[in-house]
């Protein structure tokens, strides 16, 4: 068979638009990851920072966080934690500097109040975009006996993005939330969306991630097997 250029092209197309991932979600082997919903993005123009979707995503997010807790999926949060450039953090990022403005937190970085972080859950202090990068959340996920992890917040393209990619490399079954994560551009939401659609993730919405924790339904022609290059 000759492959022309048209039929690999729409090979490549309908991956980004209709993903390669199949598994269960079983909530006894998953974990939420909530990805930095803290005051600076989510408090409305609070800061610079603030990004207004994640803002209008915040309240499905509390109810997709509710019903990880009903399901017994331990919740852990994440806090992208800047104020310092200590060696836990990655040398390149001393050559893009965030702060082009002259506005500073008051205090520590903190999750947004209304998201209700409870003390009972863990909260990681990271010092880079990736959740895993020099942090324990690895080691948390099994010891907890974790294998499959949903990525929420934001921002969907940096350290959401970034996280869902480091899962994936270390053998986690990684699904996506498509609208309980947010970006500063909300044009650049599907198109990174498309990538972990294809290469890196199951995407779906909080309500497909809820039914299939509480009912174990797994997706369509599933099996337990993950996207493969």
């Amino acid at each position: 068979m000759t492959y022309t250029e048209e039929w690999v092209t729409a090979r490549a197309r309908a991956a980004y638009e209709h993903g390669r991932a199949s598994f269960g979600v079983p909530p006894e082997r998953t974990a939420l990851l909530v990805i930095d919903m803290q005051g600076e993005f989510v408090r409305p123009g609070w800061s610079p920072y603030w990004v207004p979707a994640a803002t209008r995503m915040a309240p499905r997010l509390r109810q997709l966080v509710e019903a990880c807790r009903d399901a017994s999926v331990p919740v852990i949060w994440t806090i992208f934690d800047d104020t310092h450039l200590g060696l836990d953090r990655p040398h390149a990022l001393r050559h893009l500097p965030h702060a082009d403005t002259d506005w500073r937190r008051p205090g520590p970085a903190e999750v947004w109040a209304p998201m209700g972080h409870r003390p009972d859950e863990a909260l990681i202090r990271k010092p880079s975009y990736g959740a895993f990068y020099d942090t324990p959340l690895d080691t948390m996920l099994r010891n907890l006996g974790r294998d499959t992890v949903i990525v929420t917040g934001t921002l969907t393209n940096y350290c959401c993005g970034t996280t869902a990619r480091q899962a994936y490399e270390r053998g986690y079954k990684v699904v996506v939330g498509s609208d309980v994560t947010a970006t500063d551009d909300e044009s650049r939401q599907e198109p990174e969306l498309a990538v972990l659609r294809k290469g890196f993730a199951l995407v779906l919405t909080a309500e497909e991630i809820t039914g299939r924790l509480t009912t174990g339904t797994d997706v369509p022609n599933g099996g337990d097997r993950a996207n493969v290059a």
